[in-house]
Formats: C-alpha cells, structure tokens, sequence
C-alpha cells in the first residue's frame, strides 16, 4: 500500500510559512488556528473510526472510504493553499473553513487508509510488515516533500509565491488522489468482521 496521506500532508513548518509569509495572517492567529483544528480532530478521530468500523459496501469497510473521499480532499488541499485577493477579515475565515475541511477529509480517508492493514491478512507477520512498509513509505515521501515543495513554488509562481504554492500543491493533489485511487483498485479486504450473535 503506497502511503497516499503523506504526498498531501505538508508538514507544520510548511503551513506556518504559507500562512505567515505567504497568506498573510498573524502569526498568533494562525497559532490558534492549527491548535483549534486539533481539538476538533480529538473529535472527529475516534467518529470516523466508528463510521468506518460499520460501513459496508461491496467494497468492504475502509477501501470505499478511499474512492469517496480522494477528490474532496485534493480540492480542499488545493483551496487551503489558494490566496484569495480578499480583506483580512474575510481571509480568516477562508483559511478557518478551508483548513478545518482539510482536516476533516484527511481524518475520513487517513483513518480508513491505516485500518486497511488489519483487514488484508489475517497473518500476525504480514500485518506488521504492511505498517513497516508503510511507516517507511511515509519517510521518504515527506523527505521527497520537504526536498521539492519550496523549489516547485518557486518555479511554478516565480516572484508570485501565492500562485507558487497553489500551483505545487495541485501538482501533489493530483499525485495523492491518483495514489489513493490506485490503493482502491488494488487492495483487497480479506477479513470479513465477525457476524454477533446475541445468545
């Protein structure tokens, strides 16, 4: 299972640079924005758990997740790097909504993608060689991130770094979904829940 989540997921230097020197927002403010998201997350996690745990389809409990989601998410990874030529006061809120969204569609395909591992085998040994080769998988792309995100808006915006970012970022919107939609295709879950009996 390629490790999809990372290509989308910039880490939080990236974000407060792009919300600091790029987007235009207090550094104070932009603060209470990435701590206020987190608590929500402390909320949304363990739902989005539950909500996967009992979904069914013909698709099993957690691949359809990565079908369903993948598009949103890459649109609201390219919006929340998008600089709207708007007062500040509207641009606030922008950055709240879009970076609260994001947040939410990475909670509901991350938790999904990561249950994946427990569903493919029932075999003690390939479980924790698919997290390895997961948690490997995360290294190198947020190496590769870190390695070619500042140079990707830098050539793509040029002395226009607004435009820089949302450019580099479609470019690895585009590089998640098509990732997520190949996870889809090609995994399959093989262990079924058990069926309760109330007895």
């Amino acid at each position: 299972m390629p490790d999809a989540t990372s290509s989308l997921a910039p880490s939080c230097c990236f974000v407060n640079y792009f919300y600091t020197d790029i987007f235009g927002l207090a550094p104070a403010l932009v603060g209470v924005l990435l701590l206020s998201v987190r608590v929500i997350d402390a909320v949304t996690d363990p739902i989005m758990g539950a909500i996967a745990d009992r979904t069914r389809s013909k698709y099993g409990r957690f691949r359809p997740w990565l079908l369903w989601i993948a598009f949103p998410y890459a649109l609201f990874s390219i919006l929340m790097f998008t600089t709207p030529d708007w007062t500040y006061n509207s641009k606030v809120i922008y950055a709240f909504v879009t970076y609260f969204l994001l947040s939410l569609t990475y909670t509901a395909i991350n938790i999904p993608y990561c249950s994946l591992g427990g569903v493919i085998t029932n075999d003690p040994k390939e479980r924790v060689a698919c997290q390895s080769y997961r948690f490997v998988m995360v290294g190198i792309a947020t190496l590769l991130l870190s390695l070619t995100l500042l140079p990707m808006a830098d050539w793509f915006g040029g002395e226009d770094k607004a435009k820089g970012y949302q450019m580099a970022m479609t470019v690895l919107a585009l590089i998640g979904t098509c990732m997520f939609l190949f996870s889809f295709s090609t995994v399959r879950e093989r262990v079924r829940p058990a069926v309760q009996t109330n007895g």
